[in-house]
């Protein structure tokens, strides 16, 4: 295609949209209406993976180590831990470490056990935790068989409730979003459908005259990525407004910080290019399948 044709078409697809004032605003008003509503579920979906990720990285297993177990052995077990492929980190705590560690749990109260350093009743531990949290079980199955092992502390029955909660999670967020989705391209483009169905006429005469398929779909194709794309622009601007100011009210008004909500950084960009993906498909999707009916003259 020729320099010259191709600025013919963004001209003309351009002008088709301020000729057109009233439908394009609708095409438009619907496009930023659907993805705002798409965007407000996207972060809400994305927010509650995060947090079930945070949540499950936060499993870990606890291995003790037999009473009287020299130095030596308690280093090939290491060794062994670390050995395993699924493992992602291994941590030692020596029994006086962790006997410091108790008494700061009870705070003022911690003169209760003043004397115990003596003869420490804890043992040796090592913090295990694994790259994928799902195979916590399975690595801690195996563990218990090593020597020097006297016990294996991972909170079976509670993991398995967590992994449980944060697949259904995951699975309704994103099967929720998927429908969404499907809904929003439907919406849009039957929108679009109706500003391309009501200038048939102006097709069909270009048709009559001598016009190429190519030549009348190409003006259409940019209007709808057009519409899609300038529609896009305001939703996305409220949702990173909105995520913002919901990121200073938790973290900074509310001192949740418990509430790990993700970065608005580079969170903003994947959600903006994300819908103005989706919008400029779907205009140009919608203008394309409308165009589509009333070439053949």
């Amino acid at each position: 295609m020729k320099v010259r044709t191709m600025g013919r078409h963004l001209r003309e697809g351009s002008r088709n949209i301020t000729r057109n004032g009233w439908m394009s605003f609708a095409s438009m008003s619907s496009v930023a209406i659907t993805l705002f509503i798409l965007g407000v579920f996207l972060l809400l979906a994305l927010n509650v993976n995060h947090i079930a990720n945070v949540v499950e990285r936060q499993v870990e297993i606890r291995v003790f180590v037999k009473q009287g177990v020299e130095k030596v052995e308690v280093d090939k077990l290491a060794e062994k831990l670390k050995d395993f492929s699924q493992v992602e980190s291994v941590t030692f705590i020596p029994k006086e470490e962790g006997l410091e560690n108790f008494k700061k749990s009870f705070g003022d109260k911690a003169y209760w056990f003043e004397g115990l350093e003596k003869e420490n009743p804890l043992s040796d531990e090592f913090v295990v935790k694994t790259k994928d949290p799902v195979e916590t079980e399975m690595v801690a199955e195996r563990i218990k068989n090593l020597p020097y092992v006297e016990s294996v502390n991972y909170a079976k029955d509670m993991i398995k409730k967590l992994f449980t909660i944060t697949t259904m999670i995951r699975n309704v967020g994103i099967g929720f979003i998927v429908a969404l989705a499907f809904t929003a391209m439907f919406l849009i483009a039957n929108t679009i459908k109706l500003t391309i169905v009501a200038r048939r006429r102006e097709i069909e005469i270009m048709k009559l005259v001598g016009a190429t398929n190519s030549f009348i779909r190409w003006p259409f194709f940019i209007e709808g990525l057009l519409m899609g794309g300038l529609g896009s622009v305001v939703p996305i601007l409220l949702l990173l407004l909105g995520y913002r100011y919901l990121i200073d009210l938790v973290q900074v008004d509310l001192n949740l910080y418990f509430l790990d909500l993700l970065p608005l950084n580079p969170l903003a960009w994947q959600l903006s290019v994300l819908l103005m993906g989706i919008g400029a498909f779907i205009g140009v999707w919608g203008s394309m399948m409308s165009v589509r009916r009333f070439l053949k003259v």
